[in-house]
């Protein structure tokens, strides 16, 4: 009974890990309010997922200086349980703000959402593409 047990639990890690490795990987996003897109890489920040901004692009996709290079995009971020749903934190470097945010993944394409004060002013950060 105890190695069923202890089968049993190593068997959910290993299925809430398959579910995160989904979304880990680098991620073209939609343009902001500027125009400009970049690249997020996400990995396994500890129990959650994270995702820092690497490269950045202006309108024309050349790639330009930003200050937000090296940042973390994307943090305390978790699957729901529900198919491709993560939940938590996301920066919009355009607003100059944090967002409670909503990911949904459907192959390679990311649609991301996010909401501010309990939900009273939600945004959509369109759909990233997966990149690498």
């Amino acid at each position: 009974m105890r190695n069923f047990l202890l089968g049993a639990v190593a068997l959910m890690a290993m299925t809430g890990a398959a579910m995160a490795d989904d979304l880990i990987g680098d991620w073209r996003t939609a343009p902001d309010d500027n125009g400009n897109t970049g690249i997020i890489r996400v990995t396994q920040c500890g129990q959650s997922l994270c995702g820092t901004l690497i490269e950045a692009f202006d309108p024309s996709g050349a790639t330009m200086q930003s200050p937000n290079v090296g940042r973390q995009i994307i943090w305390e971020t978790n699957p729901t349980g529900e198919p491709g749903e993560y939940r938590g934190m996301l920066y919009a470097p355009d607003r100059d703000r944090d967002y409670r945010s909503r990911l949904q993944l459907s192959g390679n394409a990311l649609s991301v959402s996010g909401c501010v004060m309990g939900g009273a002013i939600c945004r959509e950060g369109g759909s990233w593409q997966r990149a690498n």
